[in-house]
């Protein structure tokens, strides 16, 4: 019935080829990467990855050392077997602890992010993604789907809660470079010593409701500070009450009922947070499209509100920064999901000042993508108040995205002049930012000049020399 501690059920690519494996195994030396049909589950197996090694066998210290093999990781999973039976009697993984669970019936393909929900099907608007697109899903992938789903929950409808860092929250990983999947997977463990209690799991206990009136959000444990071992739980939140129905061949149809557990206030290691105006420590989430460098402040710099995630602190006190972050996730609209995110970005070896200059050419190129978008406005603009229609607004939005597209090689070059304690060329990167900023106005408005009237062209004229202006008086000044 499927155990995902002791059976075969993951896939994975192999220097040799295609393999299913065991968990455990995802410390074989040829391990290059996982293997599952979808980008969202590749992200999700690898933080149950992560958060099994943390189970298992972390490291006891942020300088983690080898990472341990694949005997060793076997033998410290072998307690955990009785906490990840997919189905069956008893506890069941990631599930609601009730056997008798009564609530709404699902097709099973609601265990998928993208899969249409109960409102859109009643008001047939599911026309990109059909529903009841799966009549069984095989117990592997079923298993895999529950942890995404359970990892990343969406708002669902009344009372059915979203993940502990809300609907479609952004995951970073940090990756060593030129190397394999077990590599990776211990450069994000967090240290701490294994679970002793698999009641500290909450399907291994009765759920903690949250009933509308009644119930509250489950607080966090008091260690959630930096540098103090997460909870278990926080690599296996379980904010839906589910029960798969199902055997051997797959799994048929999901129970669901609302109220499960409440996270909020919770932190988790693998995820950025920011300060709101309240102070509170909020999830960042993807935004749709490119994720580049103007991103970065808050992940991989750091900024007055936005707090780095703790997966990348701690590696870089332990193992240095001969690493890649990958930054990924689902980017939503309340319920709906409308991109999924995958990037990844280089990790510079920074000191305080090198990173403070980092975080300042980012904010003179966020001046200079403004200053681009104002200018294409002025010169496309027809009528008073620069109103513009969706088209010129789509034209606009496309050409400063494609300024920070086009000015990402040279601004990692700066930056990897700074993590080599070189002083930053200023005059360089604004000489760069007008090259690109000046190229893009031009090819967005000069095939318009043949249509426009002399004075809508004298306006485009202004608004160009209005760009040329405005990198004479970028900051950082003081940073020449």
């Amino acid at each position: 019935m499927l155990n995902l501690i002791s059976d075969h059920w993951i896939p994975v690519q192999r220097d040799s080829g295609p393999d299913i494996i065991r968990p455990d195994q995802i410390a074989d030396p040829d391990v290059r990467e996982l293997a599952w049909p979808r980008p969202d589950l590749n992200l999700a197996c690898l933080e149950l990855l992560i958060g099994l090694t943390y189970l298992a066998c972390p490291p006891a210290r942020a300088n983690r050392g080898p990472a341990p093999d694949a005997a060793t990781l076997r033998a410290g999973l072998e307690p955990l077997k009785p906490a990840f039976n997919l189905l069956g009697d008893g506890p069941r993984f990631l599930q609601d602890f009730d056997p008798n669970l009564e609530g709404s019936t699902n097709p099973p393909d609601m265990l998928f992010i993208d899969s249409a929900g109960e409102a859109t099907a009643k008001k047939n608007a599911d026309l990109m993604v059909r529903r009841d697109r799966y009549e069984s899903i095989p117990l592997p992938l079923a298993a895999m789907a529950l942890y995404t789903l359970q990892a990343f929950a969406p708002s669902g409808g009344a009372g059915n809660r979203t993940s502990m860092r809300g609907g479609g929250p952004m995951v970073t990983l940090v990756r060593p470079r030129n190397q394999g999947l077990w590599p990776m997977i211990w450069a994000n463990v967090p240290p701490s010593a294994p679970l002793e209690d698999l009641t500290q799991l909450p399907w291994m206990r009765p759920t903690k409701t949250s009933e509308k009136g009644t119930g509250k959000p489950t607080p966090p444990p008091a260690n959630l500070d930096p540098g103090d071992p997460p909870p278990p739980e926080m690599f296996f939140g379980q904010p839906r009450r589910l029960r798969l129905v199902g055997d051997k061949n797959g799994i048929t149809e999901v129970m669901q009922r609302p109220y499960g557990t409440n996270y909020q206030g919770w932190l988790h290691y693998l995820s950025p947070y920011y300060l709101d105006t309240k102070m509170q420590k909020l999830p960042v989430h993807p935004r749709p499209g490119v994720f580049g460098y103007r991103n970065w402040r808050g992940i991989l710099l750091s900024s007055e509100k936005g707090i780095n995630p703790e997966t990348l602190r701690c590696y870089r006190k332990g193992d240095g920064d001969n690493a890649e972050l990958i930054v990924a996730g689902w980017a939503m609209d309340n319920m709906k999901p409308i991109d999924f995110i995958w990037s990844e970005q280089p990790v510079f070896p920074l000191s305080d000042d090198a990173d403070l200059e980092a975080g300042n050419m980012v904010e003179a190129a966020e001046q200079a993508g403004n200053a681009l978008r104002t200018a294409l406005k002025q010169a496309m603009s027809k009528k008073k108040g620069n109103k513009l229609g969706t088209s010129y607004d789509g034209h606009i939005a496309s050409a400063e995205e494609a300024f920070f597209i086009q000015t990402q090689d040279e601004f990692e070059k700066h930056v990897d002049r700074l993590s080599k304690n070189q002083k930053p060329d200023m005059n360089s990167w604004r000489k760069h930012m007008r090259q690109v900023a000046i190229s893009l106005f031009d090819q967005h408005v000069e095939p318009a000049l043949l249509t426009m009237d002399i004075a809508q062209a004298e306006k485009a004229v202004h608004a160009r020399n209005k760009l040329l202006a405005t990198f004479k008086h970028l900051k950082p000044e003081k940073s020449e």
